[in-house]
């Protein structure tokens, strides 16, 4: 997936640099081995009513005042669906999240994802962790589509699809406080697919699989 584009004149960002302005691929065998603590796969199957979420403890997803994530989504009439797409965004403000945090095994992205997504998530965190790196400005989201995958009675998966626009937000140093200002490019477009799971005795839709379009034409205008 790729993610921010933070300036490269330091050679100890370079790594870094790299990973975020690279696309990446929801593989299917990413998600089989290595998994990180907490963040494992879940089997079982939904109960009949997939958006009952009012009562789950969740975790905290908010991220700094200066950061401003936008969810510019239309709720679907479908309550699966408008559950799956609420969940879906949290996962994007979990990653968020851990990010501004600086830490690789925050819960909350945890909570809203296991096999490659959750394996995703960590990387990315990692990577800005390690960079010294958190972000800024106001991050858009938008466009979004569901597909279902999978509606039998054991699992209810959908494809959960949307826009980013990052051109206004923009990476920052953690200890010196100092943003590095890009402007607006075709890669300042990104288009997502998140495969959503629903899981029986968890009232949430956890990603499972992530994938990211950099440049994404049609995401701009």
């Amino acid at each position: 997936m790729a993610r921010r584009a933070l300036p490269t004149t330091a050679a100890a960002f370079a790594t870094a640099a790299a990973l975020l302005l690279t696309a990446c691929g929801g593989g299917g065998d990413d998600s089989s081995s290595d998994d990180i603590k907490g963040a494992g796969s879940e089997s079982s199957s939904p109960s009949a009513s997939a958006s009952a979420s009012a009562d789950v403890d969740r975790p905290d997803v908010s991220v700094p005042d200066d950061l401003d994530l936008v969810f510019d989504f239309e709720k679907p009439s479908d309550q699966d669906n408008a559950a799956a797409l609420d969940d879906a965004a949290n996962y994007i403000r979990a990653l968020n999240h851990g990010i501004t945090k600086q830490d690789p095994e925050d819960p909350a992205f945890q909570f809203y994802a296991s096999g490659q997504a959750a394996q995703y998530a960590h990387s990315q965190i990692k990577e800005y962790a390690d960079g010294g790196w958190t972000l800024t400005g106001k991050d858009r989201y938008y466009q979004a589509e569901i597909n279902p995958v999978d509606e039998s009675e054991k699992v209810k998966t959908v494809n959960v699809t949307f826009c980013e626009d990052q051109s206004k937000v923009y990476g920052k140093e953690v200890k010196s406080e100092k943003i590095h200002r890009t402007k607006e490019s075709l890669a300042s477009y990104q288009k997502f697919t998140i495969l959503m799971t629903f899981v029986q005795g968890k009232p949430v839709w956890r990603a499972q699989q992530v994938t990211v379009e950099g440049k994404a034409e049609e995401c701009r205008g």
